[in-house]
């Protein structure tokens, strides 16, 4: 899973990040008003000059001569300064143009009332009064200051709400992730209180009990189940053998029986698995170096009736100090289910059982059903020409899971090949 980062981070990249946006809105806001300031300065100059000039133009019929540094008055835009003209004849709707070489125009048209003339122009070139483009870098450099005293703010206090926030829930994660399902906590406690972590708190301790509460229903009916299965499973089996000796019953009685044979081997893997699930509450416990071969040998002969009347050739290539880190009963539920399996399956051919790459090997002739292939690892999943309930595998699969066990199973058009290796430590075989 892809880590998502702390809360804590979180908080402070958003603080951060509003504090940079604020800074930036305050420092263009700011650029504006400045510029809009100016901007207004020369207009209203510019207005008192046009009424001035309008006023004198009423009374003497003429414009006013303009003085040194003043707006000039042009009867037409032919007269205006080059850089002024390209752009006014570009745009000639605008009341500010800028010019080549620095230059910045302002101008306003006018029109005396009641005289039924073309517009005149009055042009005034302002570049040397600009104050604000000479104080551009340092306005630049008191709203940097600025942004940066923003963006400082707004981390310490992400900071210390961050801290605030996140160290409770923190200490609930903590309090979360060393919590043991066999042993719930007594409660989940945060400091200092906050109502929603509280909240959350409380949620947690109902749901911890209650999943206490169903392991143990589990354990307890798995355990009693399974032993009270046991002793009718072996009353069922040795009538069965006592009836497979009768030589008197007819062919389709022995073949009934042997099917109930292989019904009551498959009940007792089951039984066993879930034995071994209901008594291993932890992965370590139990654990020792077991000799393979020996058990090996065992589940072997315990399978064998599985072979009766079969052309399939059992091939053993297995060191005899070979020894894998379980426990004893895992590692001989584990030999019995997927040995037995492929001596169940195999009705002419071979099964080779083999230690190669760290892992134990077991292989046969017979390839698996398609229509199972990819979910032998899922309960009641079995092929048709099973006689059991599709149970075995399953349960093996997840108490591979509860020890550790690395187990695969593949298959092809003409072998299936299922291996398994204690993770940690590995297997010394």
């Amino acid at each position: 899973m892809k880590h998502a980062g702390t809360l804590r981070g979180r908080l402070m990249r958003t603080f951060a990040l509003f504090g940079l946006l604020v800074a930036i809105l305050f420092s263009g806001f700011a650029l504006i008003f400045t510029y809009a300031v100016e901007d207004r300065f020369f207009n209203d100059r510019l207005d008192e000059a046009a009424s001035a000039q309008l006023q004198h133009r009423a009374q003497s019929g003429r414009w006013m001569q303009a003085r040194n540094g003043a707006a000039q008055v042009h009867d037409d835009a032919s007269t205006f300064p080059a850089d002024l003209a390209a752009a006014f004849r570009h745009d000639p709707t605008r009341g500010e143009y800028a010019g080549d070489a620095g230059r910045h125009y302002h101008l306003r048209r006018l029109q005396a009332p009641g005289l039924n003339e073309p517009a005149a122009f009055l042009v005034t070139e302002v570049s040397s009064q600009l104050v604000v483009r000479g104080m551009r870098t340092e306005i630049l450099g008191w709203l940097a200051a600025i942004a940066l005293l923003v963006l400082a703010a707004a981390l310490l206090v992400g900071l210390w709400l961050a801290r605030k926030t996140a160290r409770p829930l923190a200490l609930l994660a903590d309090q979360v992730q060393a919590m043991q399902p066999a042993q719930p906590p007594e409660s989940f406690s945060v400091s200092p209180s906050i109502f929603e972590i509280d909240v959350l708190a409380g949620g947690l301790q109902a749901l911890s009990a209650r999943v206490h509460a169903f392991i143990q229903r589990e354990r307890e009916f798995t355990r009693d189940a399974s032993h009270e299965l046991r002793t009718p499973l072996a009353v069922i089996h040795s009538a069965c053998d006592r009836l497979a000796q009768d030589v008197q019953l007819p062919a389709q009685a022995h073949q009934q029986i042997d099917f109930m044979r292989q019904s009551v081997w498959q009940l007792e893997q089951t039984v066993a698995a879930l034995l071994a699930l209901a008594r291993e509450e932890k992965l370590t416990s139990g654990i020792e170096s077991v000799r393979v071969l020996p058990m090996l040998e065992q589940v072997i002969i315990e399978q064998s009736d599985r072979l009766q009347g079969k052309a399939v050739e059992v091939q053993v290539d297995v060191n005899a100090d070979a020894r894998m880190n379980l426990p004893a009963s895992v590692l001989h539920m584990l030999l019995a289910n997927l040995v037995g399996n492929a001596f169940a399956h195999t009705h002419a051919g071979f099964v080779r059982i083999r230690c190669a790459d760290g892992r134990l090997h077991i292989d046969n002739s017979a390839p698996l059903d398609p229509a199972v292939h990819g979910e032998l690892h899922s309960a009641f999943v079995k092929s048709q020409a099973s006689t059991g309930h599709g149970l075995g595998l399953a349960i093996a699969t997840r108490l591979c899971e509860r020890h550790a066990i690395d187990l695969r199973i593949e298959s092809d058009e003409q072998v299936t090949r299922a291996s398994f290796a204690a993770r940690e430590p590995r297997p010394s075989i």
